[in-house]
């Protein structure tokens, strides 16, 4: 039984402040898998309690089991729905990232990420497994635009990488769920020798966003498409703006850098 036939079976039931939680997930549909607790309680002025009990009552372990229960109903939908198309589910999912990410984007955050760009000496991008990619992929972005950063995806390099930081560095951390121990634990080393963090990652309350000066919020989850293309395109959406904002502040020397990188590429072209 779907999540909304749950709810309307049980409604009379439900005390005012359930109701409300209740009424609050009709209304989100299956925007509900990439809340948070605390961004459900700042939305219905109820408490933890209030959200847990709701789901029990509807037959849920708790919070995070209700939403993979929402997220596997959703991607059945997909593909049932598409299966004359067998890839449209996949340019839905895509496009549905793509406004999701941008619409959670915060632009006074980005322009603070901004200015830690420009006050670091060095940075250094972290992510492991799929996240490893998403570090890559905006190494290459900063550096042409002529931001000299290294993606470091090794957990060992990184623990050592952290422990010698200090004020003038400068962390992107890459994690969707937000809870990655591999990347949480030289964040935590990072954070004790004052470095600056900003993390990527698709929950503003995980443990790795509490380590964070800043968050830039992701819209994807790991219940089943974390290790899928649409995971992928959150992150590498929002290094894409970052860099693109940054390149609107500094375009004189964005551009020269471009340039720079360009010809370096078509010179070693002609060599080979």
């Amino acid at each position: 039984m779907r999540l909304s036939e749950k709810i309307h079976q049980n409604y009379f039931s439900l005390t005012p402040a359930e109701k409300k939680v209740a009424d609050h997930f009709l209304w989100a549909g299956t925007d509900i898998i990439y809340e948070t607790m605390n961004d459900i309680k700042q939305k219905t002025n109820v408490g933890d309690a209030t959200i847990v009990r709701l789901c029990h009552k509807l037959g849920y372990d708790g919070f995070s089991d209700l939403k993979v229960e929402v997220a596997k109903e959703d991607y059945s939908s997909n593909v049932h729905q598409t299966a004359h198309s067998p890839y449209a589910s996949i340019e839905t999912a895509l496009t549905k990232t793509i406004s999701t990410t941008l619409n959670k984007l915060n632009k006074d955050v980005l322009t603070e990420a901004i200015s830690l760009l420009d006050q670091a000496q060095r940075i250094y991008i972290f992510g492991v497994g799929g996240s490893a990619l998403s570090s890559n992929a905006l190494e290459s972005m900063l550096l042409r635009v002529g931001v000299r950063a290294q993606a470091v995806t090794d957990p060992h390099y990184q623990a050592q990488l952290a422990a010698v930081t200090n004020s003038s560095d400068l962390i992107i951390a890459f994690s969707l769920t937000g809870r990655t121990k591999d990347t949480l634990e030289p964040l935590k080393l990072a954070k004790n020798n004052q470095a600056k963090v900003i993390a990527i990652t698709t929950y503003p309350a995980s443990p790795i966003a509490t380590q964070a000066d800043l968050v830039l919020q992701t819209a994807v989850d790991d219940f089943l498409n974390g290790g899928s293309l649409v995971g992928r395109l959150s992150q590498l959406l929002i290094g894409d703006v970052l860099v693109y904002e940054y390149e609107k502040l500094h375009a004189k020397e964005t551009m020269t850098a471009r340039e720079k990188v360009v010809r370096a590429i078509l010179n070693k072209r002609k060599q080979e």
